[in-house]
């Protein structure tokens, strides 16, 4: 089976149908833009935005959990409920997936073992704090992990949660969703549903490939 052809049969619907994947309604991300970056917000946070035009405003974020790992496998923003006609892996400026041999993805290294959806906006203003911190702090700067994301990701007993909603600019209601990938380190791609007249109903990254029951 094809990997697009995989990816389809799995999401193809509102919702998922597989025993092994269980799956949860985590909140919205707000879009300023509709300019849609995916990346290791921790080292690959100038990435560039996905060349697909995205809607605006506030969408529902899924995560998709492999039961037996409990890791999630799977990050979907949910545009519309319209029907899927075709999927096309997700690209960046200068990316053409033509030039990619079997097996091959165009996506983003996870190093840090976090990844993230947010627009470009929001990654202006995720860079702007950490050059805000950075400024203040001097030699005392820890890094946007310690500085921005740590207190997000644990909760004031110690506990570890798998994802979480930041503002950066707390003036904007803008967001990112940050989340763990997988198993840790990796490389992901993205893949997006479009409709007939080819506008995007969702976006998937994978992070745990699991096949289509």
């Amino acid at each position: 089976m094809k990997h697009i052809e995989n990816i389809n049969k799995l999401f193809r619907k509102d919702f998922v149908e597989n025993t092994v994947i269980e799956s949860f309604e985590v909140g919205n991300i707000h879009l300023p833009t509709g300019k849609l970056v995916a990346c290791d917000p921790l080292v690959t946070n100038d990435m560039k935005p996905f060349t697909t035009q995205f809607p605006t405003g506030d969408f529902a974020v899924t995560i998709h959990k492999q039961k037996d790992s409990n890791c999630i496998a799977y990050v979907e923003i949910h545009f519309s409920h319209e029907d899927i006609a075709f999927w096309k892996m997700a690209t960046t400026e200068g990316q053409n997936t033509d030039d990619l041999k079997d097996g091959e993805v165009f996506g983003y290294p996870g190093q840090s073992g976090m990844g993230c959806f947010m627009d470009e906006e929001t990654q202006n203003d995720l860079n702007a704090l950490e050059q805000k911190l950075f400024a203040r702090k001097a030699d005392d700067f820890m890094g946007i992990y310690e500085e921005f994301f740590h207190e997000h990701f644990f909760d004031k007993n110690g506990a570890i949660d798998q994802y979480a909603f930041l503002k950066p600019n707390e003036q904007k209601a803008n967001t990112i969703f940050a989340f763990e990938t997988g198993y840790g380190e990796g490389f992901y791609g993205s893949y997006i549903g479009f409709n007939g007249e080819n506008q995007p109903v969702k976006i998937i990254t994978e992070f745990i490939e699991i096949t289509a029951s």
